[in-house]
C-alpha cells in the first residue's frame, strides 16, 4: 500500500494511473426517511426533495457527484418514493426502494445496497455542501468531520495515533463530531458487509442508524477522519435550520399551502 505521501504526489503530478485501487466506484444516498422534524413541508414533499437556495436539496448532491466523476449513484429512497422517481430520467441515478422505512432505521437502506458497496461514498439526503467536497480518488476510508465546542448532543469520534477512530461518544461537550458524508474503502466495505449480515435478525440494529453499528464494532470496522470547516458541512435536521440558511426557504417550498 502507497503512503499518504505518494497518494498526494500522484494526485499533485496526475499520475492517476498509479492510484487506480484509490478511485471512487460509486455513491449510495440515503433519502428513505420520513424526516418528522421537518413537518409541516415534510407532510407533502420529502426533504430531500425540498428548495435551498434555488436548488432541488438532493439534486444538488447528485450534481457534485457528478461533476468529479462519479456517475454509478444510487438512491435509497421509502417515504413517498415515487416523487424521486423522476430522477432516473434526469440525472440518470438509480432507485432503489426500502419498505421499511417507517419501522426500522437506515440499517435497513444499508442492507438493499450491500452489493454496491465498494469504494463508496455513502451521504445522506439532508446535507448541503456549499463547495464541492467530494473527489475522484480518496486514500482511506473515513468519517467527514467538524469541530465543535459547548455542544451536548452530537456524536463526537476520539482516534488513535494513525487518525483511526477508536471512540465514539454521543453527548461530548467538544471535539470533532460526525457530520456528512462517509467514504467506505474497499477493505472497510467488505468487513461492513459481513457485519451487517452477522446481525440480521437482531431487532436492536433495525431501529438505529447504521452508525450505532459501526459504533458497536470499532474493534473490526475502521474507519479515519477527514476534517472539515464547520461552514464546510451544513446539516438541515428541521426547518428553522433551512431558514437561517436560506430566508426564502419558506417561501420556495411551501407554495401558498399554508396561507
Amino acid at each position: 500500500m502507497i503512503s499518504r505521501n505518494e497518494f498526494n504526489e500522484y494526485i499533485n503530478h496526475e499520475q492517476y494511473d498509479c492510484i487506480q485501487q484509490h478511485k471512487v466506484t460509486n455513491a449510495i444516498i440515503l433519502a428513505a426517511g420520513k424526516s418528522k422534524r421537518f413537518k409541516p413541508i415534510s407532510d407533502y414533499c420529502p426533504k430531500g426533495l425540498s428548495i435551498v437556495k434555488g436548488e432541488v436539496l438532493v439534486e444538488r448532491q447528485i450534481k457534485q457527484l457528478q461533476a468529479v466523476g462519479i456517475n454509478d449513484i444510487t438512491l435509497v429512497v421509502g417515504y413517498k418514493k415515487e416523487m424521486f422517481f423522476y430522477l432516473t430520467d434526469k440525472y440518470d441515478v438509480k432507485i432503489v426502494v426500502n419498505d421499511h422505512y417507517d419501522t426500522q432505521d437506515n440499517v435497513s437502506s444499508l442492507r438493499l445496497v450491500l452489493d454496491q458497496l465498494d469504494n463508496t461514498y455513502i451521504c445522506s439526503v439532508d446535507n448541503y455542501y456549499p463547495e464541492n467536497l467530494f473527489n475522484t480518488y480518496e486514500y482511506r476510508g473515513f468519517y467527514s468531520t467538524i469541530y465543535v465546542e459547548n455542544n451536548s448532543d452530537e456524536w463526537v469520534v476520539t482516534t488513535d495515533e494513525l487518525g483511526v477512530i477508536n471512540d465514539v461518544i454521543i453527548g461530548a461537550p467538544s471535539g470533532h463530531i460526525m457530520l456528512g458524508f462517509v467514504y467506505f474503502d474497499r477493505q472497510f466495505s467488505e468487513k461492513f458487509k459481513q457485519v451487517i449480515l452477522d446481525v440480521e435478525g437482531i431487532d436492536e440494529y433495525n431501529h438505529h442508524v447504521w452508525e450505532y453499528l459501526y459504533m458497536k464494532h470499532l474493534d473490526t470496522l475502521k474507519l479515519g477522519i477527514k476534517e472539515f470547516d464547520s461552514r464546510s458541512i451544513l446539516e438541515f435536521d428541521t426547518i428553522d435550520d433551512a431558514i437561517n440558511f436560506d430566508e426564502s426557504f419558506l417561501k420556495n417550498n411551501t407554495n401558498g399551502k399554508f396561507d
